[in-house]
Formats: structure tokens, C-alpha cells, sequence
């Protein structure tokens, strides 16, 4: 069916912007699935310039901490240790002096770039288009391979301590001798495949859905800013001469205020799952089964 001219002319004017919000600011582009000459350079910068906020921010707390009564940013800290450091109390069964400090890390890490979703859309990518970048993503956890990255991370945290307790054998056992496990040599034997390969998907599945989770639900919730976006963006400044267009800038702000409280939520409940389960996996590797 052919589009009114009006429509015609909007829709690749719609296309490109949602297209524009989409793309990295990168080096080239990636040859086939997997290209690791692909530098995204806005990932890399927002991830390393949160990680030194974040460091920033807890070096501040450390030198201004009181014995007397704290002030309310001392609390603010001091109440979000307390409190990752209950949940590795309660889940972190082995005795590491490394899992608390880890789970804070990636708590606020990862908050911080979730944080990242509720600056206006057109924010930073319109300065960085005044400075003369063609593109630029200001949200880390929408990159998969800032999440993978993350993700694999902890994967080979989760192998490194899973050895180190249980002894290569132990590792290699845990994978050959369950879930099904016989006293006769023989009828173990057969179970060997079957059990290798039930715990090989569900071992290699842990930081594949650690990073989809993540990358899923921040993606999700970028698009929906960017698609209320669009909502005035053919519009102009003609919005403002007609009451239909006033209803659009009406209804953007009132959607875009709903969504920008739902996606902090959900922004704060993604760094919460993926540190819960950093934790729960760390935990199950210094288990004996």
C-alpha cells in the first residue's frame, strides 16, 4: 500500500533515528559473529569513567569516615555495606575475603551502568553529535560484550575456586559423576556421557544467562525511552500550535516520568540478580558434592 507523502517522508526520518540510538561509536565494522578487532569506544569509555566514580565515590566515603555520629553520606555507605554483606553472610557458605568486596563491586558497577538508562535519550548523544561523533551509546549493559565480558568474568572465577577447593579431580568428577551415579563400575560408566553432558549445558549456561539477562531487560528498557521519543519527534515544533500536539507532549512526559520510575527499579533489581548469583555460583563452587 503506498504511504500518504506525509507519512512517506517521516517514516526514514523515524527509521534513522531509532536506528542512530542503536549504534556504537566504533572503531569498524565487525566481520561475521564474532570480530575481536570491534572496539565499541563509548562502551569502554562510559564503563572505565563509572568504574572510577564508583571508586571515587567509596575512596571519599573511606577518608571522610567518622567514629562520632555520621552524616547522611556516611550512612548512605555505610547501609549499602551492611547490607551486601548480609546477603553474602546468608548465601556464601565456604570463607573468602574476596566475595564481599566482589559483590559490592558489581553491585554498584553494573548499577551505575543501569543508572546510565534514565539520562534523556537525546542527552549525550546529541553532545557528542555536536563534537562531531556520528554515534553514541551511553548505557554499558546494553553492549553484549560489556555484559559477556562481565559475565565471563565470573565464570572463570567460579572455575579457578571450584578447582582450588575440590582439586582438578574433584572439578572433572563433579561433571562425570552426577547426576546419576551407580555403585556398580559399569553402570557408572555409561552414566558417564549422559552425566557429562547434563552438567556441561547447565555449567556453561551460568554466564550466558547472566549477560542475556542483563543486556535483555536494559535493551528493553532503552528502546521503550527511545520509542516514547518518537512520539513528538516528527512533530517539531508544530506540536505546539495544535491541541493533538500538545496531548503528544503531554503524554510523552507522563510516560516518559512512568517508565523512567519503573526502569530505576528494574535497573537496581538486575545489579542485585546479577550479584546474587555471582554470589550463589561462588558459593556452590566451594561446595563437596
Amino acid at each position: 500500500m503506498q504511504l500518504p507523502p506525509l507519512l512517506a517522508a517521516e517514516t526514514p526520518n523515524l527509521t534513522e533515528y531509532i536506528v542512530h540510538h542503536i549504534t556504537f561509536l566504533t572503531n569498524k565494522q565487525p566481520v561475521g559473529l564474532i570480530d575481536f578487532s570491534v572496539v565499541n569506544f563509548d562502551s569502554v569509555f562510559f564503563s572505565i569513567a563509572l568504574a572510577l566514580l564508583f571508586f571515587g565515590v567509596f575512596f571519599v566515603a573511606a577518608r571522610r569516615c567518622v567514629t562520632g555520629v555520621p552524616g547522611k553520606f556516611q550512612c548512605t555507605i555505610e547501609m549499602l555495606l551492611e547490607q551486601v554483606n548480609q546477603q553474602v553472610r546468608d548465601t556464601f557458605q565456604g570463607t573468602s575475603r574476596l566475595i564481599a568486596p566482589l559483590a559490592l563491586t558489581i553491585f554498584c558497577w553494573v548499577f551505575l551502568f543501569n543508572f546510565m538508562d534514565l539520562l534523556p535519550v537525546d542527552l549525550l548523544p546529541g553532545a557528542a553529535s555536536g563534537l562531531g561523533l556520528a554515534h553514541l551509546k551511553d548505557v554499558p549493559s546494553t553492549d553484549l560484550n560489556i555484559v559477556f565480558g562481565l559475565s565471563l568474568t565470573v565464570f572463570a572465577l567460579i572455575i579457578f575456586y571450584s578447582i582450588r577447593m575440590k582439586g582438578l579431580g574433584g572439578f572433572i568428577a563433579e561433571f562425570t559423576l552426577h547426576p546419576f551415579a551407580s555403585k556398580n563400575v559399569l553402570v557408572q560408566a555409561l552414566f558417564v556421557p549422559i552425566n557429562l553432558l547434563l552438567e556441561s549445558v547447565m555449567f556453561f549456561a551460568r554466564p550466558i544467562s547472566l549477560a542475556l539477562r542483563l543486556y535483555g531487560n536494559l535493551y528493553a528498557g532503552e528502546m521503550v525511552f527511545v520509542l516514547i521519543a518518537l512520539l513528538t519527534l516528527t512533530s517539531g515544533y508544530h506540536a505546539l500550535t495544535s491541541a493533538v500536539g500538545w496531548a503528544l507532549i503531554i503524554g510523552q512526559f507522563i510516560l516518559g516520568l512512568a517508565w523512567t520510575g519503573f526502569d530505576l527499579i528494574i535497573g537496581a533489581l538486575q545489579a542485585f540478580i546479577f550479584m546474587m548469583l555471582t554470589v550463589v555460583y561462588l558459593s556452590q563452587a566451594y561446595e563437596h558434592h
